[in-house]
């Protein structure tokens, strides 16, 4: 098996290897949360106002997250009223007797509660985290229709409003203070549009591979792809940055234990993009092959696993949602485009590599057939000279 197919070969099997591992970290989240959504909560306010406390929503509404820097304990009520968490200067505890603690544990709360959940009981509190910031699902800020409501459902084209909602909470003196916020229905995005501009720029890539590879223009075409390879895997970073933002990363530290730990194959794939581009711009042998697998995977795990921001109106990430299609749609085209020209390139680089060859091999005569033929002393292979009819000794 020539060298050129023996590459085209392990680029498939990276890509289904990929295919098979980017199924597990994609549910793994969606069971937790979604990786967008049609419902936008906002926090509109604390009653009365609490200095020092802050509450917002993160991952695209799935969460709420509250942060006490009041240097007092803040008590978040559960369901039935009673003590569900408590965010202290030392870090956040939760209520193992409350129903809520269990029930908070999907997205779903589809988790049952034990027996010893009862909200009468007498709180048992638990530590879960060293910060006073607490994070989680709470169903009373949710949406919990399997459909859109009717006023979504009869009028698509517009925002409607889904529901008002409080969550109580005590200071450290006891006193009552909610948590108010809304939640909005919003007509999501045409994601056809997005896979059009999708599938031309991968075309548009992936023909970048068609030109001669031992030439000018595959030399050009090889430094494109390096810069394409570098802005997918910056895109991939970009999407993964903002991701971590919205999740409530802080700091350097934060961001970057969020970057690992929370998306930690997008990361991988797009500093292996990032990679491949320089290993292209730098014309190193088996930039192809680079480029080919590092597109396919930078593809799946950054691209196809956060597809949903194409088709939602909320993206789990900071700031404009579109900025986090754009990066998306981004890492998808040229990730394709990238394992379509590589693969092309590394195909059609071993095929001109074999072409002296073969055509060396035609060429060559058979024997003395074709080939002119000295007269005389040369073509007698020796110095004396040939006897001619006629001629004198």
């Amino acid at each position: 098996m020539s060298s050129g197919l023996r590459r085209f070969g392990l680029v498939c099997a990276g890509v289904v290897a990929a295919v098979l591992a980017v199924g597990a970290p994609a549910a793994a989240h969606g069971a937790d949360a979604p990786d967008a959504s049609d419902y936008r909560t906002e926090v509109t306010g604390l009653s009365p106002a609490t200095p020092g406390v802050t509450v917002r929503p993160i991952e695209a509404g799935a969460r709420l997250e509250l942060r006490n820097d009041t240097g007092a304990t803040i008590t978040v009520l559960g369901y039935s009223g009673e003590p569900y968490l408590q965010v202290r200067p030392d870090g956040v505890y939760e209520n193992v007797n409350s129903p809520a603690t269990y029930l908070n544990e999907t997205l779903a709360g589809d988790v049952l509660p034990p027996a010893n959940a009862d909200p009468a009981a007498a709180p048992e509190w638990r530590r879960t985290g060293g910060e006073p910031v607490a994070r989680w699902h709470d169903q009373r800020a949710q949406w919990r229709g399997a459909d859109p409501p009717p006023a979504a459902r009869a009028d698509p084209g517009g925002p409607h409003r889904v529901l008002d909602w409080t969550v109580p909470l005590h200071d450290d003196s006891g006193a009552l203070v909610e948590v108010r916020g809304t939640v909005d229905w919003q007509p999501p995005p045409d994601a056809y549009l997005w896979w059009a501009g999708i599938g031309i720029v991968a075309l548009l890539v992936g023909a970048a591979g068609l030109t001669p590879v031992a030439s000018a223009a595959g030399d050009r075409a090889l430094t494109a792809l390096g810069a394409l390879a570098l802005v997918a895997g910056g895109a991939a970073l970009v999407f993964s940055v903002l991701k971590q933002l919205d999740a409530g990363a802080r700091g350097v530290g934060g961001l970057t234990l969020g970057l690992l730990g929370g998306t930690t194959w997008p990361v991988l794939t797009g500093l292996a993009a990032l990679a491949a581009g320089a290993y292209a711009l730098a014309r190193r042998s088996a930039a192809d092959f680079a480029l080919a697998l590092a597109g396919a995977c930078v593809a799946l795990f950054a691209g196809v696993a956060n597809v949903e921001v194409l088709s939602r109106a909320v993206a789990p990430t900071v700031g404009d949602p579109q900025v986090a299609r754009l990066a998306v749609a981004a890492v998808i085209a040229i990730g394709a485009g990238l394992t379509l020209a590589g693969v092309w390139r590394l195909r059609t680089g071993d095929i001109a590599a074999a072409q002296p060859a073969g055509d060396a091999a035609a060429a060559q005569p058979v024997g003395n057939a074709g080939v002119a033929q000295p007269v005389g002393d040369a073509a007698a292979g020796t110095d004396q000279p040939v006897a001619r009819p006629g001629a004198k000794p």
